[in-house]
């Protein structure tokens, strides 16, 4: 163990900053989460976070695609990688 690991996660601490992820988490996993959110209510704010998603799925998305046509496009890609 590195003597500033204990240093690091104090000034994460005192800063206020979130500790990394200790397991990222894949893009799928990420998009299942997006659309559970969606379907529980959710209302997403951040155009480009579902466009980074998407694209993360290998899918292109146009600057003048809407934003619910992407969602959509997200959920079908998911229903594929499901069906493997």
């Amino acid at each position: 163990m590195d003597t500033l690991d204990p240093m690091k996660a104090f000034l994460r601490r005192l800063f206020g900053r979130p500790a990394p992820c200790p397991h990222p988490i894949s893009e799928v996993e990420r998009a299942r989460q997006l659309i559970a959110a969606i379907d529980a209510g959710g209302i997403p704010l951040d155009p480009r976070r579902i466009t980074r998603i998407a694209e993360s799925l290998g899918l292109e998305v146009s600057r003048k695609a809407r934003m619910e046509d992407t969602i959509e496009r997200i959920r079908t890609a998911l229903q594929r990688c499901d069906q493997r």
